[in-house]
């Protein structure tokens, strides 16, 4: 069968694969200077869906090809053999446009230990600036959070009494309120605060990448599949993609950024010739730079979701469950774009040691108005909250 030769599509400075929430980031602030011709390739397609938008969406775009590349993990031995959903955004801003739009900064002292341990410019006082500089708070400035930027922070819009309840709860159990998750110490109960604006979700697209679209010097290409890195003397010196099952080929003066995702960016290495000769060859690829640790070592956290049943006070479980409140759900979004659409997966969180051992939090709690067997799933015919771990 012949080989389609790929179509030369010229040379550009930095070629970026990947415009999710690091693409998107790098392809604005590269081609802030006219000088550097930049190229972002980005496999899914453009955010024009209002599934993208409305925060709830993620339901619907979860799972759904047209915004999931619908991958699965291996067979987990620790799960009983289970293999899991791992739902990886399909779209421009990757993941930022599907995810639960929490805005979590970490812990200050996580950083600092980063620091200790000979990572030079990660320490809390190093990333505060930066994380300000990109900043648009809701609030007004102050020492840790910033207004202006192109990454949009908001209060939830909406209020349940349920959760106040579990907060004052915790906090006679001796875990203290906090009013703020992103000051440097999380430890404690707070409300998460979200990448939303006025009632839409805020991805990394949506800050990032629209806003300067149209700079002459960046060139943003949809549908585009990365196959591999070309190397010559050392060096990352052009990429290919298919679109539309064709081969397509650019070449990079400077560099060739991966950021396209934790999964797919070490296939492309692989893909190139570089990683773990043994596991390159029995896959028919010829090795050119041996990297063992390439797509070994990825860790995710699990989360574990019990539910409990209410009586007396009020969760989204029988509210939805009334179509005329429905309604006035789907009512009050339109008008005042607030309400239980404007809902994060979570809208409480804790953060908590869980032996005295501990310097700093190393469980995370989420907490939720609601019950249900899983995301996608109906919501349970009675009064419920969910507790995950």
């Amino acid at each position: 069968m012949a080989v389609t030769e790929a179509v030369d599509q010229g040379e550009y400075d930095y070629i970026i694969a990947g415009a999710g929430s690091a693409g998107c980031v790098l392809a604005n602030r590269l081609s802030a200077d006219p000088a550097n011709r930049v190229l972002l390739l980005e496999g899914g397609g453009d955010d024009n869906w209002i599934w993208f938008h409305i925060p709830v969406g993620y339901l619907f775009a979860i799972g759904n090809p047209r915004a999931d590349w619908l991958m699965k993990t291996d067979a987990q031995p620790g799960l009983n053999g289970r293999a899991l959903n791992y739902p990886r955004g399909k779209v421009l801003g990757g993941c930022s446009a599907i995810n639960g739009m929490i805005y979590m900064r970490g812990q200050a002292r996580d950083y600092d230990g980063w620091r200790q341990m000979g990572l030079a410019g990660w320490g809390w006082d190093d990333v505060l600036p930066v994380f300000m500089k990109h900043e648009d708070h809701e609030n007004p400035p102050n020492e840790t959070h910033a207004a202006g930027g192109e990454w949009r922070v908001e209060h939830l819009r909406g209020h349940w009494d349920i959760l106040d309840r579990i907060r004052d709860a915790a906090e006679q159990a001796g875990v203290a309120k906090v009013d703020d998750f992103n000051s440097g110490d999380n430890a404690g109960t707070s409300y998460f605060q979200v990448n939303q604006k006025r009632g839409r979700r805020w991805s990394a697209a949506r800050g990032f990448l629209k806003p300067v679209m149209n700079r002459p010097n960046l060139r943003v290409v949809t549908g585009a599949l990365v196959d591999r890195v070309a190397l010559a003397d050392g060096r990352a010196r052009a990429i290919t993609w298919l679109k539309d099952g064709s081969p397509f080929r650019a070449k990079a003066r400077g560099e060739i950024l991966l950021s396209a995702g934790a999964v797919a960016s070490p296939a492309i290495l692989e893909r190139s010739g570089i990683g773990n000769p043994e596991i390159l060859k029995a896959n028919g690829i010829d090795p050119l730079v041996e990297a063992k640790g390439v797509g070994e070592n990825l860790q995710d956290h699990l989360q574990i979701r019990p539910v409990y049943k209410v009586r007396g006070i009020r969760t989204l479980n029988e509210t939805y469950a009334n179509v005329f409140n429905r309604a006035l759900m789907g009512l009050d979004y339109v008008l005042r774009r607030r309400g239980p659409l404007t809902m994060a997966p979570s809208q409480l969180g804790a953060f908590v040691a869980s032996s005295p051992e501990y310097e700093t939090p190393n469980l995370q709690f989420h907490f939720q108005p609601l019950s249900l067997d899983d995301w996608g799933k109906l919501l349970h015919p009675f009064p419920a909250f969910t507790a995950s771990v």
